[in-house]
Parts: structure tokens; C-alpha cells; sequence
């Protein structure tokens, strides 16, 4: 093994018990089947962060969690890496390679939880059998900024093959959705970037078609990084958040659609401004479609990484609950 990689491999191993100290674990004999951290969302940074102590005496040490980090440097590191933690604890535990995610929208804690465990949420709700699924997707081009020639990206990516917005199919490059051969394209899922990122042309096709739908709801103007805004007291409220038309990222079926409602595809901005919550990540972007947190919260997403697969669960406010309702056991 090469120095460096010798170097990475025991930093994760001496964080990796690190983390363990600060998490909870479900007995199965005398070994875990399941290790869980709590991730509480920045108001300030709109990152997720989970926390655990190192040195003599110990310190708190807050780290932010990153789906597509490749080691364990400095973030809470959840990729697809040799020495990311899924792979680590799996290795360590002997439980599944698999991790759980649930963010919430407040400072409120979430949830990460790696290996087995039910998917109990209180008041009396187990999504372990509910979930939709949908292939996690390899990028063979790696997209981190420094990499190998034949690194294989460490990121999960998902099949969007189409966006609809209150049923109706947007107008789009279909091109641009599919991974082209330089490692370009496709969608990918982030809990780095606070909002969902959309190469010029379909962000402008999203916008235009969400505004199409909204047109009776009184515009603001725009509160940057977002386009498109309205006023937030005309917007009715549901349980899952407000009342706006729904925008459905289509997958390899109809049936395992995400469909993403008012909670999670709007933000409210300064001057009481309610705006749809996507950014324009320009007209060459490396990746297409970058689906970020605030799209995530109050979702359960399972990364089968065994299965290469992705279950969702749709909003949890369906449900009257919410991510910070998990129960271990």
C-alpha cells in the first residue's frame, strides 16, 4: 500500500472510533447492527452538521456531512470511497453497506443511520417496507476536484429522465440528463449544496413552467440566489408546506417518481418573499441536475450501496411527522 493511502487509511480509522463515541448503536449479541449520528442543520451556512470528541482531554469537533467526499479528512464523509464511513463501519460491524438520511428544516436533529435498523418514526410510523426505489447510478468519470485518471466518482447519481411540474411534462434537453461519456450530465444528490442547482436551459424550462402554473399567485421581486418569487402571504398552507404545484423528478418509472411538494421546493426569503427554491447553475455545469438538502429534508432517502439503490420515502409530513421523530429501536 502506498504511504498516502496508508496515511488516509488510519486517520479514518482513528476517526471512525471517534464517531462511534458520540453515537447510538441497537444491540444485535454483542455487536451493533446499526450506528447512528444526529445531523442538525446551520441556519447560518444551510449545511448539516453532526458532531463527535477527539484529544486528551477530549473536544467537541463539529464536521459537516458530505454525500461525495472520498475520506474522512474533514467531513462527516458518507460517499461511495474506499474509505468513506459507510464502507468503514460496514467493514468494522459486519452489518449491511447501507446508510439511512433523514435532514430536518430546523436546527431540530435529524438523523444518519448506517447498517439495519427499522425505520420508526413516532407517532407509530415504519417506513422499512414503504419505500420507493430507483438504481443508484456510477459516474465513471470521478468529479471531484483532484482525481486520478480512472477514478470512478465517489457521488451518488440518480436517473432523472424527466421533470414535471403539476403533472406536466417541462420541455427540456433530455440529453442533458444522461451521463455522457467525459463524466458530464446526469443528476447527482448533495447535502453540500444548500438548494437544487439546474444547468441554464432547464432551469429557465423549470422557472418558466412553474410560473405558468402560478400565475394567479401575486409575484415579488426576486430575492437572489432564486428567480422567481412571490408574495408569501398569498400563497396558501398545506401539511406539506405551501400550497404551489408540485415538481416531479421522473425516474426509470412513473411509478418511482419523486415528487417533491411546497415544503421542499419553496424558500422563504427576505421581505416575507416565498420563491422557488432553485438555482441556476449555468450554462456548462458538470453536472446538470444537482439535487440539494433543502429537497432532501424531512425525506427518508436509504443509500443501498450492496443493492446500488436508492429508496425514498416522499415527504414525511404526509405522515404527521418528521425527521427529528426517528426512534432507534
Amino acid at each position: 500500500m502506498a504511504p498516502s493511502s496508508l496515511l488516509v487509511a488510519s486517520t479514518a480509522t482513528a476517526l471512525l472510533l471517534l464517531f462511534l463515541s458520540a453515537c447510538s448503536c441497537r444491540a444485535a449479541g454483542n455487536s451493533p447492527s446499526a450506528v447512528v449520528l444526529p445531523v442538525r442543520k446551520d441556519g447560518a451556512t444551510g449545511q448539516y452538521l453532526t458532531g463527535f470528541r477527539q484529544r486528551t482531554p477530549q473536544v467537541p469537533v463539529t464536521a459537516v456531512l458530505d454525500l461525495g467526499g472520498g475520506t474522512l479528512w474533514v467531513d462527516c464523509d458518507a460517499g461511495r470511497a474506499r474509505f468513506a464511513l459507510p464502507t468503514q463501519l460496514a467493514a468494522t460491524f459486519r452489518f449491511s453497506r447501507k446508510f439511512a438520511l433523514c435532514l430536518t428544516s430546523t436546527s431540530a436533529a435529524g438523523v444518519v443511520v448506517f447498517g439495519d435498523a427499522p425505520y420508526a418514526f413516532q407517532p407509530g410510523v415504519d417506513l422499512s417496507k414503504s419505500l420507493l426505489y430507483t438504481p443508484l447510478l456510477v459516474n465513471n468519470v470521478s468529479t471531484a476536484g483532484v482525481s486520478g485518471e480512472k477514478d470512478k466518482s465517489s457521488e451518488y447519481f440518480i436517473g432523472v429522465t424527466a421533470i414535471k411540474v403539476n403533472g406536466r411534462a417541462v420541455p427540456l434537453n433530455a440529453s442533458l440528463l444522461a451521463i455522457d461519456k467525459q463524466g458530464g450530465g446526469g443528476t447527482k444528490l448533495s447535502t453540500v449544496a444548500p438548494y437544487t442547482v439546474l444547468e441554464t436551459s432547464i432551469h429557465k424550462a423549470v422557472t418558466d413552467a412553474f410560473a405558468a402554473e402560478t400565475a394567479m399567485i401575486p409575484r415579488v421581486r426576486a430575492v437572489a440566489p432564486f428567480k422567481l418569487c412571490y408574495d408569501g402571504s398569498k400563497v396558501g398552507s398545506t401539511r406539506v408546506g405551501p400550497a404551489v404545484p408540485t415538481v416531479e423528478l421522473v425516474l426509470q418509472s412513473e411509478a418511482a417518481s419523486w415528487v417533491v411538494f411546497g415544503a421542499n421546493s419553496m424558500v422563504a426569503a427576505k421581505g416575507g418573499a416565498l420563491c422557488l427554491g432553485v438555482v441556476d447553475g449555468g450554462a456548462a455545469p458538470r453536472t446538470s441536475v444537482v439535487v440539494g438538502g433543502h429537497m432532501m429534508e424531512d425525506n427518508l432517502l436509504e443509500f443501498d450501496l450492496q443493492r446500488s439503490r436508492l429508496g425514498f420515502s416522499s415527504s414525511l409530513l404526509f405522515r404527521q411527522t418528521t425527521c427529528n421523530n426517528f426512534r432507534l429501536g
